[in-house]
């Protein structure tokens, strides 16, 4: 099994992909204990390092992955995107922006057969072009693809969410591989918003805060290519064991709490047709027949703690749960999130979708020598 490492790992939406992609995570990098937290409970073997990657080198990660860690096939990862985020100031001087140049500064230390570095499509802005000649221009001896923009429902996704992802490879190495090879396949089945939330509670009761009231049943339980991804296809030695019995034994699902709305605010809420905004919080309705657009993450505590704006159901005058939000980003139900619809929100906004990344990953196994 060809072996890859994830920086920035976040929750672990890269790492799944690379797993049902036929690839093995033998380490992960992420500096946010919180973030580190989940990622453990949902890959139990997977080595951790919770360091700052700026002050990390390649030998470092190696020692952590143990014998595994040998020769990397691959180096993968979404490097903090929300200094390039056009939601966000974009400011060019956003400390942030130097992690995108550190992955591939360990991408230079390491020499794995290939990487695979996502972020948002802001990072193409003429502004940040410095930013990625000085990236690339640390890895000498790899083809780099010109930038890839892939759409997460173009591949079976139920979100709009869109994301560029920066290939490269070492020459005799990978066969023939092009941005032609991350193409969409003709037949996908699209999955809508309305397909997505089924099975999932509706009434949510504002009184489920903690995480233990969260844990609900489902009603539902589809079939098809999507619906495997949501109960099924979990790779060895992933998951948390405790999740994976309570989905297959008692149908339940974690996640599921409620936010308290005013009346007034429940009221505009319940007269706002599918698909239109509430212009005092600017949240979208979401419509059934359509897909659901960016999650977003909000900001962390070093820049002021500031919620995102949620989704509004599409049937019910309330903001979507953390576990329907993970429904559409398109992370399994057996997937754990942090016990605190703040940190899932955010977890969740910050992946890269589960679908996307087994698509792209599955597109560069099939072309490793």
């Amino acid at each position: 099994m060809p072996i890859v490492v994830d920086l920035f790992c976040g929750v672990g939406g890269f790492s799944l992909g690379a797993f049902r992609a036929g690839f093995e995570v033998v380490a992960a990098v992420d500096n946010d204990p919180r973030v580190a937290a989940a990622f453990r409970r949902n890959f139990p073997t997977c080595p951790m390092v919770t360091e700052d990657i700026s002050k990390l080198d390649g030998k470092r990660i190696v020692d952590q992955a143990g014998p595994r860690g040998g020769r990397l096939d691959g180096i993968i990862g979404g490097p903090p995107c929300q200094g390039f985020s056009y939601i966000g100031r974009r400011r060019v001087d956003d400390k942030r922006n130097h992690l995108f140049e550190s992955f591939f500064r360990i991408v230079s230390e390491l020499k794995p057969t290939f990487f695979v570095a996502e972020n948002v499509t802001g990072i193409l802005s003429d502004k940040y072009a410095h930013y990625r000649e000085d990236a690339v221009a640390r890895v000498p001896g790899y083809t780099v693809l010109d930038p890839v923009i892939l759409k997460s429902s173009d591949f079976g996704a139920p979100t709009t969410r869109s994301r560029v992802f920066f290939v490269g490879f070492l020459q005799n190495s990978v066969a023939r591989l092009s941005s032609e090879d991350f193409q969409p396949a003709e037949r996908v089945e699209h999955i809508t918003v309305g397909d997505a939330l089924r099975g999932l509670p509706t009434k949510i009761h504002p009184g489920w805060q903690s995480s233990d009231s969260g844990w609900r049943k489902l009603d539902w339980r589809g079939e098809g290519w999507f619906w495997e991804r949501s109960y099924e296809k979990i790779p060895p030695d992933v998951g948390d064991a405790e999740a994976i019995q309570r989905l297959r034994e008692q149908g339940e699902v974690s996640g599921c709490q409620g936010t308290r709305h005013s009346e007034a605010v429940a009221k505009r809420f319940s007269e706002l047709q599918e698909g239109e905004v509430d212009r005092p919080s600017r949240a979208r309705r979401l419509d059934r027949k359509g897909l659901c657009p960016t999650i977003r993450s909000g900001t962390g505590p070093e820049h002021g703690s500031h919620q995102a704006v949620r989704p509004i159901h599409p049937t019910q005058p309330r903001v979507i749960t953390p576990r329907e939000a993970a429904r559409l980003q398109g992370f399994p139900d057996w997937f754990q999130f942090d016990g605190t619809k703040w940190h899932s929100f955010r977890q969740i906004g910050n992946s890269v979708s589960p679908i996307l990344a087994e698509a792209v990953l599955t597109a560069i196994a099939k072309r490793l020598y």
